[in-house]
């Protein structure tokens, strides 16, 4: 039986795939859980139709994310932070921290967004990694300097 995937599958496809399975299959577990729908000639125009949309509105959003990066990438941030001995920082920078200079830019990003594998925990000048998509990364400058 041919079915369309309303959602992931592990094991048999992503939300949207036409797939070929047993009947059984179908009918008692993917169709009741609503997993998928039977494949009809009008639901598959329907999920052409759909993919197109998918697509489009996936266009948009990575042309949106791309000036994001180019705005990111011509953008650096200071971080004022109290010192120590030898200079080294009290606590440290985290993506948080990173964040909120953002916000002060005018850039509303996601925190989670940042890659910061470790706190900074010296004085002087990063590059952070800012994933916004698989496919679109920059690169952003941090300073860090003592308050």
């Amino acid at each position: 039986m041919k079915i369309i995937l309303r959602s992931d599958v592990r094991g048999l496809g992503e939300a949207g795939d036409l797939v070929q399975v047993k009947d059984g299959y179908a009918r008692n577990y993917l169709l009741p859980q609503k997993l998928a729908v039977a494949a009809s000639r009008s639901s598959v125009k329907a999920l052409d139709h759909e993919k197109r949309q998918i697509a489009l509105r996936e266009r948009r959003r990575l042309k949106e994310l791309e000036k994001l990066a180019h705005k990111l990438r011509s953008t650096s941030v200071t971080i004022t932070k109290e010192v120590g001995e030898g200079d080294r920082l009290f606590g440290s920078v985290t993506s948080m921290d990173i964040q909120r200079s953002l916000e002060q830019e005018g850039i509303e990003l996601d925190r989670r967004l940042i890659d910061l594998p470790e706190p900074i925990k010296a004085i002087g000048v990063f590059d952070v990694s800012v994933k916004l998509h698989r496919q679109v990364q920059a690169s952003l400058k941090v300073w860090v300097v003592k308050a």
